[in-house]
């Protein structure tokens, strides 16, 4: 049976503004991968200055650990008192806003970029993620395109979240569903 998806006619450009010219983009990638993938434990203050140098808006106070893969600086937005653990991937093809005092725990992946999978071709079909004040995710979560998580809302280990959530909830599983009540 022959497929009906056709990846030959995917057009990368379209879709997608990449939101700053080539170059910005090549020292943005050699910067990563000196100072943000690296094992060694730069100083959180000094990447926060390196993001924001490439045109992220980050608050004070904000922990950032070794191994954090972040797409494009210049559309993220994370407030103040922020940890960002080991090796979460921030995919933001849109704005991901990060509120205050949030946690994001280890291997969490906040994926601002999919496909459409109803078209042979598969275009883009991406989206803005906001996580609001005070929410912990929970390690190896996913986060997908056009959801935002409430004010304290805990999401526990390894969910899978596609749909905002409401704010002073505990959610779990794949698809996550909500258990209770934070506070």
């Amino acid at each position: 049976m022959l497929s009906r998806v056709r990846l030959d006619e995917f057009d990368a450009s379209k879709g997608l503004n990449r939101g700053t010219g080539k170059l910005k983009e090549i020292l943005w990638y050699a910067v990563k991968v000196l100072f943000f993938l690296s094992p060694v434990p730069y100083p959180s203050g000094f990447k926060r200055s390196l993001l924001i140098l490439f045109g992220a808006k980050i608050g004070k106070g904000v922990i950032i650990k070794p191994r954090v893969n972040i797409h494009f600086p210049w559309k993220l937005k994370v407030g103040n008192h922020v940890w960002i653990g080991e090796e979460a991937f921030l995919l933001n093809f849109e704005l991901l806003t990060i509120g205050d005092h949030v946690c994001i725990s280890q291997r969490t992946f906040l994926c601002g970029g999919n496909h459409d999978y109803k078209i042979p071709s598969m275009p883009y079909r991406n989206g803005p993620i906001v996580l609001n004040n005070g929410c912990w995710v929970g390690a190896n979560v996913f986060i997908g395109p056009n959801v935002s998580i409430g004010t304290d809302t805990i999401i526990c280990a390894g969910s899978t979240i596609t749909q905002s959530l409401a704010e002073n909830g505990i959610y779990k599983g794949n698809p996550a569903v909500y258990l209770k009540n934070r506070w």
